[in-house]
């Protein structure tokens, strides 16, 4: 089951119940020795994608990445489910997560589905940087739901001092950077800079303001780890040290 995790409010939500808020986290299990680490480097896809500059083939683009996202994740997540990509009616702006109308493209995970929102930004685009970002930061929330992570950081309490509650919350995030890169990697897409994908906003960062993402260098190091890994034991970011998570 995806859990729909709602980025603005999470912050007051934090630590399970006898979690200790010494960094690292301990005494979450589902958090620093989940399973999912244990999972063999990803199967590589050859996902051919290919955005034109039209709504059709741009649907058709988010569809087939998703199924490719299916795939390789499959054998990592004990009794996956396939997620079904939903694109919403033109004239539909409503964030299910949020409540917000939002005019420009955006996807996001609501109930067990990818809601994608294609509008000109992403349709007219002739580079498909926006919305493979986009497709694979919200896959990344898949993972997290599908192995309990997202659950257990959502169950967190809110009795830690903001500043240890702040650096939770970047530790989920820039998890979700890392599942970023083994994603790209077993799609087999070739990345030789991430700068350009940090500087893409999607639409949770553009809501968040950046508050939970981590420093351009951390971002940075997740990505890369989970790229040069291709699986996600490279992506604990329950265990790393402070400076790793800043």
């Amino acid at each position: 089951m995806i859990i729909r995790l709602l980025a603005g409010t999470a912050a007051g939500m934090m630590l399970l119940s006898g979690v200790a808020y010494a960094e690292p986290v301990s005494g979450a299990p589902e958090l620093t020795n989940n399973a999912l680490y244990k999972a063999p480097k990803l199967p590589s896809v050859g996902c051919e994608l290919t955005k034109g500059t039209s709504a059709a083939s741009t649907k058709k683009y988010v569809t087939r990445l998703v199924g490719c996202l299916n795939k390789v994740w499959e054998p990592a997540i004990k009794d996956f489910q396939p997620v079904k990509v939903i694109f919403k009616e033109a004239d539909d702006k409503r964030s299910c997560s949020t409540g917000l109308d939002v005019s420009a493209s955006f996807s996001e995970i609501c109930d067990t589905e990818i809601r994608v929102r294609l509008a000109n930004d992403w349709i007219k685009a002739k580079s498909d940087l926006k919305v493979f970002t986009s497709i694979v930061r919200t896959w990344s929330g898949v993972v997290t739901g599908q192995s309990g992570i997202g659950e257990a950081w959502w169950s967190m309490q809110n009795d830690a001092s903001e500043s240890q509650m702040s650096q939770q919350n970047r530790r989920y995030y820039l998890q979700l950077d890392c599942f970023m890169g083994v994603s790209a990697k077993a799609v087999t897409r070739v990345v030789k800079d991430w700068k350009p994908t940090i500087g893409t906003k999607d639409f949770w960062e553009s809501y968040l303001k950046n508050k939970y993402s981590g420093k351009p260098v951390n971002r940075l190091y997740w990505l890369q780890q989970g790229y040069k890994a291709g699986k996600p034991g490279a992506c604990n970011t329950w265990k790393a040290p402070d400076s790793k998570v800043a």
